[in-house]
């Protein structure tokens, strides 16, 4: 037993106590809220005049609570966590559909190639008016997919609207894989391609499994594309990054306020191949994981990457659980690549308002790569090499926001019984001025912020009886504002041509078709391949 000298003790005692009491306040602060909210739910629930949803109140509080913290931080319900479920394990049982509810209306956007929605003859476009005898309309938004979704061998029963007809299936469910591989093949004698859209547990055993097919057909230089990918687990982002980098080399590491939750993640296994050219395909939304592989195969100069400045999310989440299958999903910590760089673009703690700075607004900071070639961190991965394109417009993001694209495309299937094979598909010149004819007949289905505020200018009038003096004005104002969208629109003609043949393509050939049509005729993986072919410039770009 050790004895404690008196001069110590004091000093132990007001230390214990300094630590005790700053709990305590900290304790204090979180208990006198709880309780103030206690009790405030109570009286409500009990004394107010109209009955009241206890669940819902309570949900409205917790996404108010957590609205202004980082958007990755999110409460699940019991539902919320079941599909949180399927989208790490990658796989449910269902009729291999995807489904949006647009304004009070849910259609089929995507259908999944050789499973019982495709068997069935369900098609892309499609309204879902009834399942199993409940009407759409009556079903909350969150609950569609539990009612879609069920046991494997269960059936269910829909009625649609196709082209102004009302169509029945019974369709048999059964066990959906969600494939984060969905495309791969052999572009010439050498160079092989795999897209990758998903991080979640099936992720690096898909990668691993195309690159072996790919290999035994002759691949000496991969693409491996990542473009669309918003991430997933952080372990399957080392797993991949090992594929191509030694055994011990530091992939990641995170840094959080509990020193328990800061790690620092290594490559554990043997490479399945160190000398293989790599070019690494990156845009917009290529997030979270997707950003940990390129990053952490840029700083370690093991890949070229191309295309578009990354998303920029270099926050980790982690979940909590809480009371009756709930569960928190919270942002625990920050990630590093291994040059030491930080990508986070939004700086949530500074935000004012709708108002989110920008980290790469401010000055970036450079790191060193290690063969010493300079990267920043601040604002997602920057490419080694970027593919220019012209900034969104206004008018282009609210025509993405919009349906017309989607509504195009299925007006497009119907007047076409068949297209050309996905390598030999072309939007044409013709088929854009075939659309454009289209935005101009349906031109208040998507609107622009300017748009909406004079609309709302004009009822306002209405109610206060100035409309009649405005009216002409008004009329003249909106005429002006659909010239000067068509011209906005022009600007991003070839992305918006791209949207289009990638809606189209996928109702003849499914999202494959769209993939394949990218390696014939997309400028990122023509530049890609362009690289892979010459050795010099490769090289030069990493040494």
């Amino acid at each position: 037993m050790i004895k404690l000298k008196k001069p110590l003790i004091p000093l132990i005692l007001a230390s214990v106590l300094f630590i005790f009491f700053a709990f305590k306040k900290d304790y204090f602060e979180v208990a006198k809220q709880i309780e103030i909210y206690t009790s405030l739910f109570k009286e409500l629930n009990m004394y107010y005049i109209d009955d009241t949803n206890p669940a819902k109140l309570t949900d409205n509080a917790l996404k108010h609570m957590l609205k202004d913290l980082d958007p990755y931080t999110k409460f699940y319900d019991e539902q919320g966590v079941e599909e949180a479920k399927i989208n790490s394990s990658g796989e449910y049982s269902g009729i291999g559909a995807l489904t949006k509810k647009v304004e009070g209306k849910l259609k089929v956007v995507e259908i999944y190639e050789g499973l019982p929605a495709d068997d069935a003859g369900l098609k892309v476009g499609d309204e879902i008016l009834k399942i199993d005898n409940i009407e759409i309309k009556n079903i909350e938004k969150n609950d569609v997919s539990s009612l879609i979704k069920g046991a494997e061998g269960t059936e269910i029963n829909l009625e649609i609207l196709r082209q102004n007809k009302k169509y029945s299936y019974q369709i048999v469910r059964k066990k959906v894989e969600m494939n984060p591989v969905p495309h791969y093949q052999m572009i010439d004698d050498e160079i092989g391609y795999i897209s990758f859209i998903k991080f979640n547990k099936k992720a690096s055993g898909s990668v691993k499994s195309a690159y072996k097919v790919l290999k035994s057909q002759g691949m000496q230089k991969l693409i491996l594309d990542m473009r669309g990918n918003p991430g997933g687990l952080l372990n399957e982002a080392v797993n991949i990054t090992n594929f191509f980098i030694s055994k011990d080399e530091v992939v990641v590491t995170t840094k959080a306020k509990l020193q328990k939750w800061s790690e620092t993640y290594k490559t554990k296994n043997e490479p399945i191949d160190l000398e293989i050219p790599l070019v690494v395909l990156i845009d917009g939304y290529s997030a979270s994981a997707a950003e940990i592989v390129a990053g952490s195969l840029q700083d370690l100069d093991r890949a070229v990457i191309v295309g578009e400045r990354s998303f920029g999310k270099g926050l980790v989440q982690r979940y909590r659980d809480l009371p009756y299958g709930t569960k928190l999903k919270l942002t625990i910590s920050k990630y590093y690549t291994p040059s030491g760089r930080n990508i986070q673009e939004l700086d949530y703690t500074n935000r004012k308002d709708d108002m989110i700075p920008k980290f790469s607004d401010n000055a970036r900071n450079a790191f060193k790569t290690k063969n010493g070639r300079t990267v920043y961190d601040g604002g997602g991965i920057e490419p080694d090499i970027i593919i220019e394109k012209p900034e969104t417009t206004i008018a282009t993001k609210a025509l993405y926001k919009s349906e017309l694209i989607f509504d195009f495309a299925t007006d497009y299937y119907y007047q076409h019984k068949t297209i050309a094979k996905p390598q030999d598909f072309i939007f044409t010149e013709k088929d854009y001025q075939s659309f454009l004819s289209y935005v101009n007949n349906n031109s208040s289905s998507f609107q622009t912020k300017t748009e909406r505020i004079f609309e709302l200018g004009i009822e306002s009038a209405e109610q206060e009886d100035y409309k009649t003096d405005i009216q002409s004005q008004y009329s003249d104002l909106l005429h002006r504002f659909a010239e000067e969208k068509m011209k906005d629109l022009s600007v991003n003609k070839e992305g918006i041509s791209e949207h289009i043949s990638d809606e189209i393509l996928s109702r003849y050939y499914f999202k494959k078709g769209e993939y394949i049509n990218h390696i014939y005729h997309g400028k990122y993986i023509m530049e890609a391949t362009k690289i892979l072919n010459n050795d010099q410039k490769y090289n030069q770009i990493l040494k």
